[in-house]
Order: structure tokens, then sequence, then C-alpha cells
């Protein structure tokens, strides 16, 4: 199965840039499932429904949150309704949706797909992600409920995102982290044959500071005091990401590559 993960759409940009390039994309690599980060996509902050619709209508067959994905308080009902987008799993107990579903690819072939939230250096504790992915992953083993397993990882320390890759290896195909809106060099295939990126990386204007525009961060960097809310950047989106193939019969990885297609930076492909 040929699998990609595109990470934290940001504003207006990364919206633009999912719906200009994710169906070709789709057609050009062979695409059999899409899993794509939209908790930045709505103002920088959460994802509203109508955003999340565009998402899946430009060819996501599912959307992530994180821990923005209330900021949009539509979403508090939307989730309820649209099974295709998850929170994380890991999240409050009463809050609405689910943090881990299995869906169908092409060919009938299932699909899970789960997010948890990290601890180190988060603003708020959540619940043990690597005790809430273990059920996870015990209850969908892979080559048997499912033929591929994607875990995204959603949190700030690259150190607790290779925890994570190596606590799932050999049981999901692929985990990828989220959140930091940079893209890390270190795609790999674990011994036990999971996929592993620390992070995929944002689809927004890199010409800025982590997808924002660039004059207030760099205002409260020198001064210390902020003036006004930080607004997305709005020039050209790179997309970011991760490329997986799988085997069926296993589930386990057998090909990975760093996505990286338009605006500033160097591109890279399958």
């Amino acid at each position: 199965m040929r699998l990609m993960f595109l990470g934290d759409v940001v504003g207006r940009s990364g919206r633009a840039g999912i719906t200009a390039r994710l169906p070709g994309l789709r057609a050009e690599w062979g695409l059999d499932f899409v899993v794509v980060n939209g908790e930045n996509a709505t103002s920088g902050a959460g994802l509203s429904a109508d955003h999340a619709k565009a998402l899946l209508a430009a060819g996501a067959d599912c959307v992530t949150l994180g821990d923005h994905a209330f900021d949009q308080k539509d979403m508090l009902s939307y989730i309820e309704t649209e099974p295709r987008i998850l929170r994380p799993l890991n999240y409050a107990k009463t809050a609405p949706g689910k943090g881990a579903r299995v869906f169908e690819a092409k060919g009938g072939r299932k699909v899970l797909v789960a997010q948890v939230l990290g601890q180190v250096f988060m603003k708020r504790p959540f619940d043990d992600p690597f005790s809430a992915i273990d059920a996870v992953l015990r209850a969908h083993p892979l080559g048997g409920a499912v033929q591929a397993a994607v875990v995204e990882i959603h949190c700030e320390a690259t150190s607790e995102k290779m925890g994570m890759g190596h606590w799932c290896d050999g049981r999901a195909s692929l985990v990828v982290g989220a959140h930091t809106h940079v893209p890390t060099a270190d795609a790999q295939i674990l011994p036990g044959g999971t996929g592993f990126q620390s992070d995929a990386g944002m689809c927004g204007d890199y010409n800025s500071v982590i997808g924002m525009d660039k004059l207030e961060p760099m205002r409260r960097f020198v001064t210390g005091m902020p003036k006004e809310r930080f607004t997305p950047a709005n020039g050209e989106a790179t997309l970011c990401g991760t490329y997986v193939e799988t085997d069926d019969r296993t589930g386990k990885a057998t090909k990975i590559r760093m996505i990286r297609v338009g605006g500033g930076l160097e591109g890279a492909r399958p």
C-alpha cells in the first residue's frame, strides 16, 4: 500500500497548497491512503468545519487535529458527525470525537489511524500516550485486523517522538511526528519494520517563523513583549510530509521517503 502523511496545515497558504496539489499527487504517486494534520489550518489555530470539508474534498482520507483540536468551537459538534476527523487519543476523556479509527482504503484494505499527544514541554498535562497507543495497537494487529497502521505523535520533544517510534516498532506501518512545523531529516525503517520520521514538518509558508508572519514573533524575541496576535504567513506553501510503502501481508514498511513539494524548500519526492 502507498501511504502519505502531510504535516500541520497552517493558515490560508497551507489550505491553498493542499487544494492545489494534493489531487495531482494522489494520481501521480498512486496513493492509496492520505492522512493530513489540519490543526492549524484556520487562522493558525484549530480547524473549522468548513476548512475541514475543504481538506477532505482535496483528497485527505483522514484529518488529524492536535493540542489546538477545539480552538475553533464548531469542531466540538462537527467532529461527532464526521468520522474522518480524529482528535488525540489521550485528550480529555470527555472530549467529543475519537482518537483512533479503522478506515477502508482501495481494494477493501483496512488502515488504522491513531493520534496521541506527547507530554514533554507541552503546555498542559495529557494522559500517558504510550499506554494509550499500546491498547489500540494490541486490538488491531498488523497483518490481521488491519493491513496498515499510521500513528501520529503530536508533541514538542524529538526524544519523545523517537521513543514512540521504538515503542510501536513492528506494530505500526508508520510512526510520524508533528507539531513543530519543521521537517526532520531522519526518515528510516526501524529494525522491527516500522517507518519513522521525528517530524513531518508543515504545509505552509516557510518564509516565516514556523508558519507565522515574521514581524510579531521577532518583536517578541527582541523585546519580550507581545504587541499583536500571531497571523499566518501567506506566501506559497511547501507541502511537507512522509511517504511510505507497505507490505499488505505484514503491514510493515518497505520504503520511506520525506516529501517536500512547492514553495521555498528544496523538493523531495518518492
